[in-house]
This record gives structure tokens, C-alpha cells and sequence, in this order.
């Protein structure tokens, strides 16, 4: 590189990991935190049903929070009976996070939530594993970025098929171009997986803290197929499968093209509603996203599940526990010493452990989640309001469309606010 000329993020990852063969990062500070025994990292976990369960497994969790009492206390419990040591319980995170023997925190709440604890832990001092899909809307997407960068937190997105060799194998063959220039990439997504007729509302249940749930979402009545699992089929919480499935394998499109950093410039298609208006976000989708050098990404349910390449010379097909090409033998071609070798990452909750100690950012870190997640939110815009829009990824401002980007952000139900 000649002297001045600017070393951007991609190129500083392309080429020296590239180069080196390893999974170089930008490093961060030095740690500010002192860890436990051991140097232990302590964790505080901000959600602990399904995911949040499962994500207990990082860490070494001392505190649990829920607004779910029940939740909360069996999974303290678990840590008390599985690990022999006391785990507190909160019901407001605001109090977890004012624990200064705690770490970090770990995310795994309704997507409605995602913006306003990882932007309050940032500047806690606590460093961050959210939950995919990291944002509800693109412009908390960047607020979170912003807090991770001004307080030095390392801020992992729960993306974790990163984390898999076979979806890393596939798009370091993809961007070492085994398949030649790439047309186009397919995502398949599944059908929304609502519960049914949603029934007469009630009154919340006495364990469950329901105007904290809501939190800064819009004021509902309470309705057992809205809270828990069933948040992910309403607008007010979530974006389907766009943002659940989509924030999956649409990130594995976004790290084979190269567009960590980026997005595409246009999004256009078709969604469908429910009619009987059992859930607000979409039912189906068939959208196609152009970025700026040609390439297209179709995203919906008519699509194989997972993600696949198209290239000029063949394709690439990766999903949870498979891969495949055409031709085959595309499969057993090693990527050279002085290829494009993309971060590598056996688990996902160890790689975000680690780069809390050493500081360099993480396999998923909070700009890529809200790069990925954007795309998905470009997609559900335009299933809400139809046509072709356009998209500056540079300035995350869309194009010439007023009431496109009133959806950038959204307003908070007081006294909370981003």
C-alpha cells in the first residue's frame, strides 16, 4: 500500500488475514477490568428463556434477570444445582449492570429490548454478547455501534453460524473465487411459524412484569400468543423470519460477498400479510436486494434453505451441517497461504470470552450484526410499503422516499428512550 493511501477495514481484513493465514483482527485497548479467579470472565445474562437458556453455557454466570420471575428463578437455579454457586436474580437489568464484579452481560431478550441494554451495559463497562437479530430498527443498529466504539466494549452478535467451519469454508471459496464472478446469492427463509387464532386478551399473569416487557414498545393489552416466543410474529417486537432465519443465513451472503462493512443499494419484491391479521409481520416474502457491483440476493421461501452462491463457474451451497458444489470438486480445492483465509472461530461464546481479554473484535462484531440486520430491515420496508427503494449504505439513508425512511427508527414508549 502506498503512503497515504487509506487503509480501510475490509482491506486491513482481506488482505493481512489473507496474508497471514490467521484471524486478525484490529486491536482493541488494553482490558480495563480486572477478572475473576482464573481470569474468569463474570457474566450477567439479560434474558434467560430459550436462547437465554442455552446461552448460559458463557460465561460464568453470577446473575440472571428476567421479568419472567419464573424463568429468572429456575435458571439461577440450574447454575446453583449444575455449577454449586450462587447466581442473584434481578428483575430490572438496570440493577445488573450497576454490579461492578460483573464483566459482561449476555443478551438473549426480546429484539425490542436489544438496542437499549447493550447501549446502557457499553456504558456500564460491561462488554456484550447480544443476541441475533441484533437491532428492531436500523438506526438502533448504529447507536449501538457508536456505544461500543466510545466505550471500548467488545460487543459479540449471537450470529453464530460464523462460528462453523463449513459456512466459513464456503466463503473463503467464494471470495477466492472457485465459482468466478458471482451473479447472484439465494437465501431461503421459512414460512412465518405463528401459533394460531391469537384469542381474547387478559390480564398479565403475577409472574411476569408485563409493562417492563413492553418497555419501550408501544402500550398492548396483554395476550399470551404475543409475549415470550411468539414476540418474533409482531412488528412491535420483531421481523418474522425475516430477522430470525434472515439474520442468519442472509449474514453468511453479506461475509461471502465481502460487504461487512456494507449493503446493497436497492431493494425491490413482493411479501404477503395474514388476512385474519393473526400476526403483523410478513407471511412470505420474494425480495431481491442489487448491490452496487451487480450482484443480486433473493431472499424467501421459495428458495433452498440456507444460502447459495452463483458464480459464472459454478455454485456453492451452505446450511447448518451441509454443504455442496457444482462441480463437486470445487469442495476439495484448499485455499493457498496467500489467499483471502477469513476469521476463523470454533465457538462462538469462546471467541467473544477471548476478545474480551485480549480486546480485538470478535468474529460478529456489533457493526456486522447491524450491517446484516439492516439488510433484513430493508427487507421488511419494503414488504410494508411495496415498490423499489433505494439505499445509500455509505450514509444508511435511503433515496428520495420520505416515509421509507420515517422506518429507519422508531419512537420509545416513555420514560424510555435511546
Amino acid at each position: 500500500m502506498l503512503e497515504g493511501q487509506k487503509l480501510t477495514r475490509r482491506h486491513f481484513i482481506g488482505t493481512t488475514a489473507g496474508a497471514m493465514g490467521a484471524a486478525i483482527v484490529v486491536p482493541y485497548l488494553i482490558p480495563q477490568c480486572a477478572f475473576g479467579a482464573n481470569d474468569r470472565v463474570l457474566t450477567g445474562h439479560i434474558g434467560v428463556g430459550g436462547q437465554g437458556r442455552s446461552d448460559m453455557k458463557i460465561g460464568y454466570p453470577i446473575a440472571v434477570c428476567d421479568v419472567d420471575k419464573k424463568r429468572a428463578g429456575q435458571a439461577a437455579e440450574s447454575v446453583g444445582k449444575n455449577k454449586s454457586r450462587k447466581c442473584d436474580l434481578f428483575g430490572d437489568f438496570r440493577k445488573l449492570l450497576d454490579r461492578k464484579d460483573i464483566d459482561a452481560v449476555v443478551i438473549a431478550t426480546p429484539d425490542h429490548w436489544h438496542a437499549l441494554t447493550t447501549v446502557l451495559a457499553c456504558e456500564a463497562g460491561k462488554d456484550v454478547y447480544c443476541e441475533k437479530p441484533l437491532t428492531l430498527t436500523i438506526a438502533e443498529g448504529r447507536a449501538m455501534v457508536n456505544a461500543a466504539r466510545k466505550h471500548n466494549r467488545i460487543v459479540q452478535t449471537g450470529s453464530q453460524q460464523r462460528s462453523s467451519a463449513n459456512f466459513r469454508h464456503a466463503c473463503e471459496l467464494v471470495r477466492n473465487g472457485r465459482i468466478g464472478k458471482i451473479i447472484k446469492v439465494e437465501v431461503g427463509i421459512p414460512a412465518c411459524n405463528h401459533p394460531g387464532a391469537l384469542g381474547p386478551d387478559s390480564d398479565p399473569p403475577e409472574w411476569l412484569d408485563y409493562d417492563f416487557w413492553l418497555g419501550p414498545a408501544a402500550w398492548r393489552p396483554y395476550n399470551e400468543k404475543r409475549v415470550h416466543y411468539n414476540f418474533r410474529f409482531w412488528l412491535d417486537y420483531s421481523g418474522g423470519q425475516m430477522t430470525n432465519w434472515g439474520a442468519h443465513h442472509i449474514d453468511i451472503a453479506q461475509w461471502g460477498l465481502g460487504m461487512d462493512d456494507s449493503g446493497p443499494i436497492s431493494t425491490e419484491g413482493t411479501a404477503e400479510f395474514d388476512s385474519q391479521k393473526r400476526f403483523t409481520v410478513p407471511a412470505t416474502y420474494d425480495l431481491l436486494h442489487t448491490y452496487a457491483n451487480g450482484v443480486k440476493l433473493h431472499v424467501g421461501q421459495k428458495y433452498k434453505g440456507g444460502t447459495t452462491f452463483f458464480g459464472e463457474k459454478g455454485m456453492i451451497h451452505v446450511n447448518r451441517g451441509t454443504i455442496s458444489s457444482t462441480p463437486a470438486e470445487i469442495l476439495k480445492e484448499e485455499i493457498g497461504p496467500q489467499e483471502i483465509h477469513l476469521y476463523e472461530s470454533g465457538s462462538h461464546g469462546s471467541n467473544w470470552l477471548e476478545c474480551i481479554k485480549t480486546r480485538k473484535l470478535p468474529i460478529c462484531d456489533v457493526e456486522i450484526g447491524h450491517r446484516t440486520a439492516t439488510v433484513c430491515h430493508l427487507g421488511n420496508i419494503c414488504a410494508l410499503l411495496g415498490g423499489k427503494l433505494q439505499w445509500d449504505p455509505s450514509k444508511e439513508q435511503f433515496v428520495g422516499n420520505e416515509k421509507a425512511s420515517a422506518m429507519i427508527g422508531r419512537s420509545y414508549r416513555a420514560p424510555w428512550k435511546l
